[in-house]
């Protein structure tokens, strides 16, 4: 293992994609341990991606983990989908996470209602239950969720926002496999927004793959900016960036 440090981000480059996972999962399993030390619950946001099944696993898997207190949240949804399409990332982490493991509560963003109140309902959620931890990944267009450049703001008032989707982002979901043709993939979605994710006490920020590499450069060396949202993670203090040799190809 590599590490590196940029501004304030740790930076850790893994031999493979599993070890990437894995070490990340052993880390986030002891930042719930360590919550967990001082306060009855652990509120925790995650991401719903491909790039996070090794991680997902291997964390639902870790016997040390009392989920039975630990309060789940998810970082974005798309609207328009089916309640039970599979590419819906309540669905997705369901399968992944939150069916694996016995949860205190798992509050899912639901796209499929009216979208302001949608926001207003799970932005209070997160209000009344401060972030402890985040798991979350970087886009190819070096989003975080679903706060792609044209809409992402580090000063934004709220906590959960109504998007669209720009072209790159909604081309990676056919990338990923999640969706067969970009005709496929919803043009909106509700967001966490960057101040949201950022909140968290600590982030854990898992990112494979060649795809990602032109991101994740951005990410480290471009500027702290909306332009590449993932960059504000290099102010926040207490995160980690888990990459493989794809990912970290262009460093």
């Amino acid at each position: 293992m590599k590490e590196l440090l940029f501004d304030l981000l740790r930076v850790e480059i893994f031999d493979t994609r599993a070890e990437m996972g894995a070490a990340a999962a052993r880390d986030i399993a002891a930042a719930i341990r360590q919550v967990l030390a001082e306060k009855d619950c652990c509120n925790m946001i995650f991401a719903a991606a491909p790039s996070q099944n090794e991680v997902l696993a291997a964390l639902a898997a870790d016997k040390t983990v009392d989920f039975t207190r630990i309060r789940a949240f998810h970082m974005d949804e798309y609207i328009g989908l089916a309640p039970d399409a599979p590419q819906g990332f309540g669905n997705f982490l369901r399968r992944a996470l939150f069916d694996k493991a016995p949860f205190k509560e798992v509050h899912y963003l639901r796209g499929g209602g009216d979208p302001e109140a949608e926001c207003a309902r799970y932005a209070a959620l997160l209000a009344r239950y401060p972030t402890d931890i985040v798991c979350l990944g970087i886009g190819e267009n070096g989003h975080v969720a679903f706060n792609d450049p044209p809409v992402a703001d580090f000063s934004d008032p709220a906590l959960v926002k109504k998007v669209a989707l720009d072209p790159v982002c909604r081309q990676q979901q056919v990338n990923d496999g999640c969706f067969a043709a970009l005709s496929q993939v919803p043009t909106h979605a509700l967001t966490l927004t960057v101040p949201a994710l950022m909140g968290g006490k600590r982030l854990f920020c898992v990112v494979p793959a060649s795809t990602k590499a032109q991101a994740v450069r951005n990410t480290l060396y471009g500027p702290v900016s909306e332009a590449c949202p993932a960059s504000a993670l290099r102010r926040h203090g207490d995160a980690i960036l888990y990459l493989d040799p794809d990912s970290a190809a262009l460093l």
